[in-house]
């Protein structure tokens, strides 16, 4: 110990501290490393690439892409898809094949395969076409629900309670989405109390399941848990999701956050693909392969084959000429 002083000797002694503190030596032997967070056992993948993930794309995807591209990731053990989006081809150019999507598809009898409708005229389109689960989709900010959807939020609520009335008369299950839930482009900061207020009457109307979306990937673990500390309040948390943006990075954390509180659904982008076109700035989806390689590695159980989804994400990426946004897929290539 060198020069070191008496008392600093004592201090760094591991006998003498046991001498003094009798209790230490077994509260040392004790498992008290890191504490545990409890994380849901079962965690369900929403795949949104075909739909969220390939509608910001500039340059038109080829049909007969979309149809495989959704066969690959049938093959994965992904239990929900989202297809397409029936949505004026208007103010979605990139959706315009909704139709011969939908019915050129080959359907797993274990996927679901649900297609966005905004509004009556969406739905009546998407059951024609062979649609079997819909989805609507608010948003918590009144600006950005103008410029996304072109009506306030109140006016939105309207078309939703359309759309899931009709829907529940065909015995058709609904999804309701909830946008800027930690954050908006346009307005900046949205208090949790709004994302539960619009959370709340999509669950009353008869969506099955709200998803949280954070459009612009400005949340944080902080703010992923006061939003959801406030949603919790009104909606069943059976009843929820999330659905992140990676902007920021923050993507990974916030989804743990959300499975710490009792969250077992999450919506992801095969290769990252995204971007919403009425919010400048944000980055894709947070990948899939991000999410199942976090997700197993923590020990919950997807159902999902990672490699599977990995050459799907392959196969789009070649196809659309760019680099992958998964980290996963960078990193390790195919060597899995």
């Amino acid at each position: 110990m060198g020069n070191v002083p008496t008392a600093v000797k004592h201090c760094l002694s591991y006998e003498q501290l046991i001498q003094d503190y009798p209790w230490l030596k077994r509260w040392l032997l004790e498992e008290k490393t890191v504490s545990r967070h409890e994380y849901p056992e079962f965690v369900r993948i929403v795949e949104v690439g075909p739909r969220d993930g390939l509608q910001n794309e500039k340059e038109i995807v080829p049909t007969g892409v979309k149809i495989q591209l959704i066969d690959m990731l049938s093959g994965t053990g992904l239990r929900v898809i989202e297809a397409t989006s029936f949505v004026s081809s208007k103010w979605v150019p990139q959706m315009a094949d909704h139709t011969d999507v939908l019915r050129g598809i080959h359907r797993e009898p274990h996927v679901r395969y649900p297609v966005l409708t905004p509004n009556l005229q969406g739905f009546h389109d998407a059951v024609a076409a062979g649609a079997t689960e819909v989805a609507v989709f608010g948003s918590a900010s009144e600006t950005f629900s103008k410029k996304n959807i072109n009506c306030s939020i109140d006016e939105s609520m309207l078309r939703f309670e359309e759309v899931i009335k009709a829907a529940k008369e065909r015995q058709i299950p609904v999804r309701g989405y909830v946008s800027c839930a930690l954050g908006c482009p346009l307005e900046g900061h949205i208090e949790p109390s709004k994302v539960c207020e619009v959370a709340k009457r999509l669950y009353e109307m008869g969506c099955y399941e709200i998803s949280l979306g954070d459009t612009i990937g400005v949340g944080t673990p902080g703010s992923m848990f006061k939003m959801l500390q406030s949603v919790m309040a009104e909606v069943p948390t059976s009843a929820l999701a999330v659905h992140c943006h990676d902007t920021y990075g923050q993507a990974l954390p916030n989804i743990l956050t959300a499975l710490q509180m009792g969250v077992c659904v999450v919506d992801s982008a095969v290769a990252g693909l995204g971007g919403c076109p009425y919010a400048q700035g944000s980055s894709g989806n947070v990948s899939t392969e991000d999410v199942l390689y976090m997700l197993h590695g923590v020990g919950i159980e997807t159902g999902v084959n990672l490699a599977k989804v990995l050459d799907a994400g392959d196969f789009i990426c070649e196809a659309l000429g760019r680099e992958t946004n998964s980290r996963v897929a960078r990193a390790r290539g195919r060597n899995l």
